[in-house]
């Protein structure tokens, strides 16, 4: 099994998808029907979309841990240090390989893992 779709939903949807961009992510501004606009970026399969928040939503969720794999951690996470992300830990070994944890603006914790 492998994971094809990723959505995540924000009162934001402009902001975050310039935050994730930082990441390396490439989004396209579309809407699929009479469904709201949102954001879509596609890389090998794997498909990470940002919506606008429901009317039923108050709040975006942030209890979600998301998990990317990046090339150059070291180097991301000095980027990062120059933008909106908060970075929660440093890059350091782990038993899963040189891991750093991150926020984004909704509060939802991203675990970056070299590759």
């Amino acid at each position: 099994m492998k994971i094809n779709l990723l959505v995540i939903r924000t009162d934001n949807p402009e902001i975050l998808k310039t935050q994730y961009e930082k990441l390396g992510f490439n989004f396209d501004y579309h809407q699929h029907g009479n469904g709201p606009f949102h954001y879509a970026s596609e890389q090998d399969g794997f498909v990470f979309e940002i919506y606008p928040l429901t009317k039923s939503m108050g709040k975006a969720d942030n209890s979600i841990r998301l998990g990317f794999e990046i090339q150059e951690l070291n180097a991301k996470i000095i980027d990062l240090e120059n933008s909106n992300w908060k970075i929660i830990s440093e890059p350091k070994e782990t038993e899963w390989g040189l891991t750093a944890l991150i926020q984004d603006l909704d509060g939802r914790k991203i675990e970056l893992k070299n590759k």
